[in-house]
């Protein structure tokens, strides 16, 4: 039943069909009207003399059409108007109505309309007055694309779109500088500033930072944004996750990247995964959708078809560069894509280094999962493989929770391996892909903070390699709750909680080091090459690690945690927290590095070693954000540029906030206000004093020779 409020009158939403019923003074049941599933119902709306209106929107080919009845004369319209609508604004779901006073005393209405895709619409006397895209405020999911390539021989038509336009513009320029333009043209003409300003470009350039940003939000539709100045380049409302017969309650995962050319640039663009699922148990039908990130164009899609309970994207591309994945459903079955003969081809031959691990929250297991045969369907099906299991961890399910999982990202660069020390010892991390990180609390924690006392709630964290199961170092925390944030790179883990007897909170790291490589310190060894610094690093081979951890207080609830990303590593490294006041705080790894003392010599003092405090420092300089919010935070995505020193930071939440950042300052390259013009002075004076001292020496020395 839907909440019309109309007097004697009731609408039902029935199979595919929206009915209103009259009740009649003998109380029988009277069908007034049947409409499509495509419509749109307001509430009432209450007009003078104690009459009642209310709204209609039914949607066409490319078209909605409004109509506002009278409740009690259902033949005339008060109001019906056609509006062009975009098809990938999908179908009309929720209708606001309002009235107001015309100049000649009747009524005239203002209708909001919420589409399928979250944007919304103000309808007044038949035009659009102002529309948003409030589908950007329900991000889920963000990945970074590269610009077309810059292409040379382009006319300067092509580029203005057309020789109309092009004139157009120099002509408002030339409008500007004899200073006789409008108000309008003087709009257009930053209009048009800022579509040719260096930033906005649709190309990449050479520092790298000009990329599309590919969102998913929670309708389903896909956005790409542009670094430059945050314009929306293209959006697409997907098919696959749009309600229909066969997917009900559709609903986007996750997006992956499909296809990202390096040697094919010029030939291929490249694409996105969308992985979706038909409702929000995890045995509903998933559907997939390749998506061109340069036109928005669905390349192809697949589904409804079976179920989707995690994605693995294998580090494997065939010929076209597209990157290979792997599927897997409830049924522990795991299904290779793209399904082509090429790609089976290198999945087989790669298939004993291919391990994963699945965490089941509710039993409190851990297991381990490799590739084991073809799956036995009955329709043979050669990329559908059955999986088995390596390894388990059972956690005692009267003392521990999981809360969180934490893995390194797949793409993160690491510079070296070797960490060079104040005393000139040489420590190497121990580097892993295939290290979890693992948070559990006692089961009367599981709560909101404070919910507990400290005697009844304990923290336990594990460093388990995904491959053999080993737990290489597992550390209690003693009265301290979560819930828990924590980010994995290189050797290291920082992870924030809450500390109940010192009521504050709290932000630990470790540090993992190999220990075997340590052993190479002997310079016979080295001559003779006994050493085994060439020798492959395996898994299976008991690895001796050691540990570094360290404790600091800090005075911010987090609710995200990330870490800068450059493209070789070599920059230091600064943690990204989102903070409970939906701000980004920028603060250096060296404030966390559990080598600190509290009275460092000189020779650590000279490595960067800070001297050790209870509590981390909050520097006001280092929000990210400066004195803005970014309203509902919910995820940091950071992105490396081309150039070392930069990293690209996306904040999202329902605002969405977008900056570069140089942890170790712009070391490779020159600022923006440096000045090119009295380096160039200074250039010529130097040539010139050259030039002139070159003719005093010759005439000196010449006069030193007639003497």
């Amino acid at each position: 039943m839907l909440p019309t409020k109309l007097p004697g009158m009731f609408a039902l939403e029935i199979n595919k069909s929206i009915v209103f019923i009259k009740v009649t003074n003998e109380g029988k049941l009277e069908v007034v009207d049947t409409f499509g599933r495509s419509t749109a119902v307001t509430e009432s709306l209450y007009l003078s003399e104690g009459q009642q209106a209310f709204g209609l929107v039914q949607q066409g080919d490319g078209e909605i059409i409004l109509t506002v009845k009278r409740g009690d004369d259902w033949k005339s319209n008060l109001l019906q108007e056609t509006i062009q609508m975009d098809y990938q604004r999908g179908i009309a779901h929720k209708v606001f109505v309002n009235t107001y006073a015309r100049t000649d005393r009747s009524n005239g209405f203002r209708v909001l309309i919420v589409m399928e895709d979250h944007s919304l619409f103000l309808l007044q006397q038949g035009e659009i007055v102002w529309s948003r895209e409030d589908g950007l405020a329900s991000v889920t999911d963000v990945i970074a694309s590269e610009l077309p390539v810059e292409k040379d021989g382009v006319s300067v038509a092509k580029v203005e779109h057309n020789l109309f336009e092009w004139l157009k513009g120099h002509l408002l320029k030339l409008k500007g500088t004899l200073m006789i333009a409008t108000p309008d043209d003087i709009a257009a003409i930053q209009k048009m500033r800022l579509q040719s300003s260096e930033k906005s470009k649709m190309t990449r350039d050479h520092n790298g930072f000009r990329k599309l940003l590919i969102v998913l939000t929670r309708a389903g539709k896909l956005f790409a944004l542009h670094t430059g100045d945050g314009r929306i380049v293209w959006s697409l409302l997907l098919d696959s996750l749009r309600k229909s017969e066969t997917c009900q309650n559709p609903r986007g995962l996750s997006l992956h990247q499909w296809q990202d050319p390096h040697h094919h640039v010029l030939d291929e663009n490249p694409s996105v995964l969308v992985v979706g699922r038909c409702d929000h148990s995890t045995d509903s039908p998933g559907v997939l959708s390749i998506v061109d990130t340069y036109t928005g164009q669905e390349r192809n899609r697949m589904g409804p078809a079976h179920s989707i309970t995690r994605v693995i994207p294998l580090p494997f591309t065939d010929s076209v560069e597209q990157r290979l994945h792997l599927l897997l459903d409830v049924n522990l079955q795991a299904r290779l894509y793209p399904r082509t003969t090429e790609a089976l081809d290198i999945f087989l031959r790669e298939l004993g280094n291919i391990y994963w691990y699945s965490a089941d929250v509710d039993k409190g297991i851990l297991k381990g999962h490799a590739v084991q045969k073809n799956c036995i369907l009955e329709i043979a099906d050669s990329y559908c493989f059955n999986t088995r299991d390596l390894w388990s961890i059972v956690l005692p399910s009267e003392s521990e929770k999981i809360i969180a999982t934490v893995t390194r990202d797949l793409n993160e660069a690491v510079h070296t391996q070797a960490k060079v020390t104040s005393d000139q010892e040489v420590m190497y991390k121990y580097i892993s892909k295939n290290l979890l990180f693992l948070a559990t609390v006692s089961p009367k924690a599981v709560g909101p903070t404070g919910s507990v006392t400290p005697e009844e709630s304990w923290l336990v964290v594990y460093v388990i390699d995904t491959v053999t199961g080993r737990i290489l170092h597992h550390m209690a925390h003693h009265g301290s709750q979560g819930p828990v944030q924590a980010v994995f790179s290189e050797n290291w883990v920082v992870y924030h909680y809450f500390n109940l007897k010192a009521h504050r909170y709290e932000m630990s790291v470790i540090e993992i080091y190999d220990q075997s490589r340590l052993d190479n310190k002997d310079i016979l060894k080295l001559l003779l090459g006994k050493h085994n610094l060439t020798s492959p690093i395996t898994a299976y081979s008991r690895p001796e690690v050691i540990i570094k951890s360290q404790s600091y207080f800090f005075t911010h609830s987090v609710k995200t945690l990330a870490v800068t990303s450059t493209a070789k590593g070599i920059t230091s490294k600064q943690l990204l927290l989102g903070t409970i006041g939906d701000q980004v705080l920028a603060l250096d790894k060296r404030f966390l590095d559990p080598r600190r003392t509290i009275n460092p010599t000189q020779a650590e003092k000279e490595e960067g070693i800070i001297p050790l405090t209870d509590s981390l420092p909050i520097i006001p300089q280092s929000y990210v954000t400066h004195a803005l919010k970014v309203e509902g935070l919910r995820g940091i995505t950071t992105v490396p540029a081309k150039l070392e020193s930069t990293t690209l930071v996306f904040a999202y939440g329902v605002d969405l906030f977008f900056t570069r950042l140089a942890p170790s300052r712009t070391y490779d390259s020159l600022t923006e206000d440096f000045s090119y013009a009295l380096l160039l002075i200074t250039i010529v004076g130097l040539v010139i004093a050259i030039f002139v001292t070159w003719v005093w020496s010759e005439k000196k020395e010449l006069k030193e020779k007639w003497r």
